[in-house]
C-alpha cells in the first residue's frame, strides 16, 4: 500500500523510498515508493508529474491500493527524492477546485453532483437533481462561483474512518482523493461555458479564466 501523502500535504518535495523498479513494456519503468507526493490519474484529474531522483516522471496510475510511477530512466532502490512539478499541480489543482466550487453553488439550488471532469479545457460537472431543483443559469451560476473567489474562502479538509472530504467556504463537503488549492482565490476567475438539461441531468462545462 501507498501512503498518498499528498492527502494531507500541499508539500511538493519530500524524501521517501523506492521499493522497486521494475521494466515497463514500453522502455519505460514502473516505481513503487513508501509514501508518494503524486496525484495518479483518476476521480476526474490527471496526474502529477515530476521526477524521482532526478528521473523525469510522466505518468501516474493506480493499482489498487498501490500508486505506479511510470519514470523514464531506472531509479535505484532505496532513499530519493521526489519533485512534484509545481506548474502542473497548480493547474490541476485550480481545475479540479473550480469543479468544487461549482459543485457547492449548485447543489444548494437543489441540484447534486455525480459526476466531475476536471481535464485541461475538457472542466464539465454533472448533476441529478434532488428534491425541488431550482432554475439555473450560466451567468448566475458564474457570478456566484466568481464571488467566492473572489472572497478567496478557504479551503477545509477533513478525514473520517479513511474517507477524506473537502470543500471551500460553507459549502457542502464533498468526498474526494484530488489535490486542490488552499483557498478559493488561487484557482482565478472563471468561466462557465455552457449549461444544458437533459434526460433530467444537468450538465455544466466550465474552463479558468486564463
Amino acid at each position: 500500500m501507498t501512503q498518498r501523502a499528498y492527502y494531507n500535504s500541499d508539500e511538493l518535495t519530500m524524501r521517501t523510498q523506492v521499493l522497486d523498479c521494475s521494466p515497463d513494456h514500453d522502455g519505460k519503468f514502473r516505481v513503487t515508493l513508501t509514501a508518494t507526493l503524486f496525484h495518479p490519474q483518476g476521480g476526474g484529474q490527471l496526474a502529477d508529474q515530476g521526477t524521482i531522483a532526478g528521473v523525469k516522471v510522466g505518468r501516474v496510475i493506480q493499482e489498487g491500493d498501490k500508486v505506479i510511477h511510470i519514470a523514464e530512466q531506472e531509479v535505484a532502490v532505496g532513499e530519493a527524492l521526489i519533485e512534484v512539478s509545481p506548474e502542473v499541480r497548480m493547474l490541476h489543482a485550480r481545475l479540479h477546485s473550480a469543479g468544487h466550487l461549482i459543485s457547492g453553488v449548485v447543489e444548494q439550488m437543489g441540484w447534486y453532483a455525480t459526476k466531475g471532469h476536471h481535464w485541461p479545457g475538457e472542466g464539465r460537472v454533472v448533476f441529478e437533481p434532488r428534491g425541488n431543483p431550482q432554475p439555473l443559469t450560466a451567468e448566475g451560476v458564474e457570478q456566484a462561483v466568481n464571488q467566492l473567489i473572489a472572497d478567496d474562502v478557504p479551503r477545509h479538509l477533513t478525514e473520517t474512518d479513511g474517507m477524506r472530504s473537502v470543500c471551500f467556504g460553507d459549502l457542502p463537503m464533498h468526498s474526494c482523493g484530488g489535490t486542490h488549492v488552499g483557498s478559493a482565490g488561487q484557482v482565478g476567475p472563471i468561466r462557465i461555458l455552457k449549461l444544458k438539461e437533459k434526460k433530467g441531468q444537468l450538465s455544466i462545462q466550465y474552463d479558468l479564466e486564463s
